[in-house]
Parts: structure tokens; sequence; C-alpha cells
């Protein structure tokens, strides 16, 4: 494989930097994320590269992909990664958007892609349940068939960011005497202005508001908004985990961590040098970084497959585990370089109204926090151990 960028590659890097110096939007940053942030400043750099055409690079052209390629779009990546932007969420763009455009009729694919790419409808994912996540094939929401409706009842859980959701993507029991559980499982679309819809909010060990559990009862849904065919829901679900999971890698996110852990390094003094320079944690940080050179091999060897035609197979498995252990790592040095002032019990003592910590060096405000929210890392999409079940199981045929 050829890593060295051609000069048409270097030109389109150059091409992507300006733009993004030019249009992003200056106080939006990942670093800045706060509770009380608007869904419209969540979703302003969507709607920028909406109106541009670069809001779903990974898209078929047909349906207002870019056209890029591979290279292109790990440049894309790594480019938005520099600036710590604040990508389009997934649950359209990278996860039902390609269920309806590979699945979905044309009326459901004419309905709902324009809203995704612009970034005017806002989706969420309605898959795990109290008693169904990572062995998801046991869940209990229903949809019942009532002449064109299906009546949904159910509770789902983690349903990241709900509150601020148009529509949701749900998996519901439609065949509870099917043989295998799989094979009783419909890919259903509901507008979540629906009646009987009830979104409960779920508070993080990090103190923030990301997550819900979601109430369905009595939940009248037409029956077109069923993606391809009833039962075989099974089949789409695992389509979309396995484009979740690619992306989950996060490695041009983990390199600019890696960059922002030495600064921090840099600056921490430990025995009267910098903490850079003691071998143990240094050690540490170069073990990081090769694991993530490897990584980054995996993802271009994936893309490179994906552009060949060859959808996602085992790599996004692996994928996936590498890049939440990484992530997980990175906030683990983190916290552990900024020492106690990485304590998250400073924000209780902050001025009233304020995010501002009351001592400390500004990059360490946000490391207690970053460290806990990342623990889901290894479980979202699939816990980790799953994923190794699904990688024996597909290269190995055990």
């Amino acid at each position: 494989m050829n890593l060295e960028f051609s000069p048409e590659e270097q030109a389109f890097r150059k091409e992507v930097r300006a733009f993004i110096e030019e249009n992003y939007p200056k106080q939006a940053s990942a670093d800045s994320l706060r509770d009380d942030m608007s869904a419209e400043e969540l979703v302003a750099w969507h709607k920028i590269l909406g109106k541009k055409g670069w809001s779903v690079p990974a898209w078929p052209e047909q349906y207002g992909g870019t056209g890029w390629t591979p290279t292109q779009r790990y440049i894309w990546g790594e480019e938005n990664a520099r600036v710590n932007a604040i990508m389009p969420l997934p649950f359209g763009t990278s996860m039902v958007g390609p269920v309806i455009y590979t699945f979905g009729n044309e009326a459901q694919k004419e309905q709902h892609l324009p809203g995704i790419r612009s970034g005017n409808v806002w989706w969420c994912q309605g898959y795990s349940e109290p008693g169904a996540g990572s062995d998801l094939a046991s869940l209990k929401t229903t949809a019942v068939r009532d002449g064109d409706h299906y009546v949904i009842n159910g509770q789902k859980t983690w349903t990241t960011l709900a509150q601020h959701a148009d529509w949701g993507f749900f998996l519901c029991r439609t065949d509870p005497d099917a043989a295998k559980p799989q094979e009783g499982i419909s890919f259903i679309l509901v507008d979540m202005k629906t009646p009987g819809i009830e979104v409960r909010p779920i508070k993080l060990i990090d103190g923030g508001y990301e997550v819900n559990e979601t109430w369905l009862t009595d939940v009248r849904v037409p029956v077109e908004n069923l993606i391809g065919e009833e039962n075989k829901g099974w089949t789409y679900a695992k389509f979309l985990l396995a484009h979740e999971r690619s992306g989950i890698a996060g490695v041009a996110r983990s390199k600019r961590g890696i960059e922002q852990l030495r600064d921090i390094a840099k600056s921490e003094v430990l025995d009267g040098k910098p903490l850079i320079e003691d071998f143990d944690f240094a050690r540490k940080v170069s073990q990081l970084e090769i694991d993530l050179a490897a990584l980054e091999i995996t993802e271009l060897r994936t893309l490179a497959g994906e552009q060949a035609g060859r959808g996602p197979g085992p790599e996004s498995s692996i994928l996936k585990i590498k890049g939440t252990e990484i992530q997980q790592r990175l906030t683990e040095l983190a916290l552990e370089a900024v020492g106690h002032y990485g304590t998250p019990y400073y924000r209780a003592v902050a001025d009233a109204g304020s995010n501002e910590y009351p001592i400390g060096p500004d990059y360490a405000q946000h490391s207690a926090g970053s460290y806990f929210n990342m623990r889901k890392t290894s479980i979202y999409g699939g816990s980790n151990e799953i994923q190794r079940n699904i990688i024996t199981k597909m290269i190995l045929g055990l």
C-alpha cells in the first residue's frame, strides 16, 4: 500500500483546510461541548456541509455522496479532527441513511434522504432495551399489525440525543412465534412526535445528559414506515451496525488526542522535570502511538475495500475494539497526567452559572468528564466482547 499522498491529494487537503478555516463555526468545538448546547448549535456544521454537498461523503453519488476516494475521505476526517469539529451526527448520515438507500423503497428515499443530507432532520436509534443490549435479539418491544398501521409498545434505552430527535429507527418484534428470535424482528421508522412516545433523561456519571430511555405506549406507525420486508429487520440491523462500528474507530481524533496528551505532559512536572521525560509515562504514550498507527493502516485498508465494492466485514469489529480501547487509554493517560487537577469535584465549587474551574490549568478542566464519558465506548455499537465473538465466527468459522 502506498502511504504517500499524491500531488492531487495534497491539493485536495489544501482545498478542504481552506473551506474549514473559512466556514467552520468558530464557537462550535467538540472541546467545548456542553449540556446546554442547543440542537441548532450541534448541527450547525452539518447544515453548512449540507449546502456545500459534503455532509455525506461516504454515500453513493446518486444519493448525494461526494464521489471522493477513500484517501480523500481519510483526509477529510483528518482535517476536521485538526479543528476538533462537531461532525454530522452518525444516526442519520452513517446509520439509518445507508439502510434507507440500500433497503428502502423509492418513496422512503425521497422522503428521508434529503433531510439527512441537509441536517434539517435529526434521527435517533432505538435498538437497546433494559434486558437486550449485547444480546439484542432478545428485545421485547412489539409492533402489532392493525390495518394499515403498526401499534408499538415497549421500552428502549440509551437512545442518544433523543430529546432533540425528529425521527427514530426502531427494532421491533413483529413475529413472537418465530423459530429463532432474530427472524421475528422488523426495522421501522418512527416519527418521534407520534402520540405515545415519552423520552426520559438518563444522567451520566460525568454529569452530562446525552442518553435517554424511550417509552412507547400504543404508538401507531404507518405500515409504509417499515424498511424492507417484515421480520427481516435483523439483516438490516447487522448492516447498520457494521457501518457504525467502522466509524467508531476515530483514528483521526485519537491522533489529535495524542498530540494534546504530549502537550499536557510537557507542561506537567514530575520530580523536577516534564512528565513526558518520565520513562514509564513516555513508554505508555509511545505504545499508544504504535497501536494507533496499526489501527490507521487497518482503517485505510477497510476504506479501500469499501471503495472496491466490498462492504465492511470483520474489519469493522477490529476497528471498533481497538479504536475504543485506544480512546479509553487516551483519557486514562490524560487524567494521569493532570493529577489532582483532574478531580471531578471542582465543578461543584465553581461560581454559579459558570463552567470555569476555580483552580488548575485550562487543559485539566474536562479530563475527568472525558474519562468517565469514554467508559461507554467499549459497550456501545455492540460490546467489545461481542465483537470478538463476531471476529471468531467470520474469520475462523467457529
